[in-house]
């Protein structure tokens, strides 16, 4: 027989789950999401049910089911595989007529369970006539298509009118996240920063305004000036308008300066994280910004004013000091007076120092030195900016060194010329 599909409102009402493995481990997430009192049965847990208990997140009956357990039930889940087991309790909710997914047993289960993918306020659920595998195939297809943006769901979520702040990550497209391709394939006008993924301009649907604030005149400052009112007049316009910035948009990106606009005039403002450089760049090349044994803290600071300029906010000498990693940011410019003033007050000459250029693009390059011979190593290597300074231990932690860039997306295969710098679209 064919399933009436269903969307359960679990608020407030109670579930059993009757399992502590690896099945329970998966289903229960989903539980607690949809607000639902959950009760979970069994002897033993994995720690990640542990966890939830610990937390206060569900109650937890450390012994094997009773049929009491169904009282005041108004869904069960069966997560053991043991028939025995799972037809006593199908016995006793079909006693109370209770709704009872059986993950031992789907041909004995009243309810079943879809493959599901959520995008948003999109939930997507699958069933394939009880196939749980061709399920998950067809969800996965609708999810990849989801994802890239090849489904239009613009209906689904309010956003005329509004801005989103979308962090675009550290130059790889693919390190976009699954919202922020969602929302930029929405998105009625585009305002693109310089570090910007580039390639993602070119999915762009064809009658999206692109706006390139790299090119916006008259200095720093106007400049944000302009780009804040763009972003409210396009907003105020009916527009739904996408800041998309490098990295991610509280980190150095004057986010919060474009959130507080667009407060003042009254557009509402959505803000997507980003995939930050400042970690994601040493990653690329090998470097972990931690390590057990080696470093318990890392600081992240701008480098793009010299430590001795009187506007700098950045307390080098208390950096010095400090035993953790140090990622720079914007500083290559500064890299001899960084490098200086660090070991002035106290850090070792022969602290291990990398510095990455373009990290996670095809472009990607790495020199690494010691703090005192850093800054003639990147001259010399004709390093160029954005590139991340990382400096510590960590640098020499894993001794595998990733210095290659990674391989070409899909889209640019190898033998193709090299893509339009992100500022200067076709």
């Amino acid at each position: 027989m064919n399933p009436y599909p269903l969307g359960l409102q679990l608020d407030g009402l109670r579930v059993l789950v009757v399992g502590g493995g690896a099945v329970a481990t998966r289903r229960v997430p989903a539980l607690l999401d949809a607000g639902a009192d959950v009760v979970l049965v069994s002897p033993h847990i994995t720690p990640a049910l542990r966890a939830h208990v610990d937390a206060g997140r569900l109650t937890w009956r450390a012994r094997r089911f009773e049929p009491a357990d169904v009282d005041d039930v108004w869904l069960v889940h069966v997560a053991v595989n043991d028939p025995e087991a799972g037809r006593a309790i199908s016995e006793a909710t079909a006693a109370r007529r209770i709704f009872t997914v059986r993950a031992d047993d789907r041909h004995a289960a009243t309810a079943w369970t879809p493959a599901v993918t959520r995008h948003g306020p999109v939930t997507v659920a699958v069933l394939a006539g009880g196939d749980p595998v061709r399920a998950v195939a067809v969800r996965d297809a609708i999810g990849e298509r989801l994802s890239a943006g090849g489904l239009d769901t613009a209906g689904a979520e309010p956003r005329r009118g509004t801005v989103a702040l979308v962090g675009s990550g550290p130059g790889d497209p693919e390190l976009l996240t699954v919202r922020g391709r969602r929302l930029l394939s929405a998105a009625d006008v585009v305002v693109v920063d310089r570090l910007a993924a580039g390639l993602l301009l070119d999915e762009l649907r064809p009658e999206v305004e692109l706006v390139d604030a790299s090119k916006i005149p008259y200095g720093p400052s106007a400049a944000q000036e302009e780009i804040n009112r763009v972003l409210v007049d396009r907003a105020k316009a009916g527009k739904f308008v996408v800041r998309l910035k490098g990295g991610d948009p509280y980190v150095f990106g004057r986010g919060g300066e474009e959130v507080l606009a667009c407060a003042e005039a009254g557009v509402p403002v959505t803000v997507v994280p980003g995939v930050t450089s400042a970690i994601a760049v040493p990653s690329a090349a090998g470097i972990p910004v931690t390590h057990r044994g080696v470093a318990h803290e890392f600081t992240v600071v701008s480098g793009h004013l010299a430590p001795e300029h009187p506007e700098s906010l950045v307390d080098w000498p208390a950096l010095a000091r400090l035993r953790g990693t140090v990622c720079v940011l914007m500083g290559l410019k500064n890299l001899p007076a960084i490098a200086a003033v660090l070991q002035a007050h106290g850090r070792a000459p022969e602290t291990p120092v990398a510095v990455v250029q373009e990290g996670t693009t095809r472009d990607q390059r790495a020199v690494r030195a010691t703090l005192a011979t850093v800054a003639e190593a990147a001259k010399e290597a004709a390093l160029r900016p954005p590139a991340v300074i990382v400096i510590g231990p960590v640098v020499d932690a894993l001794n595998t060194p990733s210095d290659a860039p990674p391989p070409a997306a899909p889209h640019t295969p190898s033998d193709a010329p090299p893509p339009a710098a992100p500022h200067t679209p076709s």
